[in-house]
């Protein structure tokens, strides 16, 4: 007896979502093995998990798949618009996925959506924040050390002023009482 259609919809619990992206990917997978060796086909599957990592099957490997692919989508009668938008849209895709693996991780560096990261991946992400943190210690003492040898040569300025000022009073006071006598 086979089980109810499910609804289609996101996930919402981390952890059933995971489990249930193993579960399905591993079918995906036997399912493309199965479509290559029963009907002699050339299979390629690629699949980013959310945590961006990669799992591929290729029937005859997934480079000569895609090369097969593009022979045959970019064919010599093709024009250069296509080509050239073909080209951008893999640029953007491209750019796409490094924007959202950016802000993943940055959200990661802040403190959030921490919940599918496995104890190794924490650790990393922890070494990273320890050594942000170093170096921001490090550019903070550095930049007080300049300002107190700012202040510290402008003291002594003030007071070389303040010595020529006490000198120069000096001698209009010895001036102005020899005047008067």
């Amino acid at each position: 007896m086979g089980r109810g259609r499910v609804e289609l919809k996101r996930i919402e619990n981390k952890i059933n979502r995971q489990v249930t992206f193993s579960k399905r990917r591993n079918g995906l997978l036997k399912k493309a093995y199965e479509l290559s060796v029963l009907c002699d086909a050339e299979v390629g599957l690629i699949i980013f998990s959310s945590r961006d990592k990669l799992y591929e099957f290729g029937s005859v490997g997934v480079m000569k798949t895609l090369e097969r692919y593009q022979r045959c989508c970019f064919n010599p009668q093709d024009n250069n618009n296509e080509r050239e938008t073909q080209s951008w849209y893999q640029e953007v895709s491209k750019l796409k996925a490094k924007f959202e693996s950016l802000q993943r991780t940055q959200r990661h560096l802040l403190g959030e959506d921490l919940g599918p990261l496995s104890v190794k991946e924490l650790h990393n992400l922890e070494k990273q924040l320890e050594g942000a943190l170093t170096q921001a210690r490090q550019r903070k003492t550095q930049i007080l050390v300049e300002q107190m040898e700012e202040l510290r040569r402008k003291e002594r300025e003030l007071g070389d002023i303040n010595k020529h000022l006490r000198i120069k009073v000096s001698h209009e006071m010895t001036t102005v009482f020899y005047t008067y006598i």
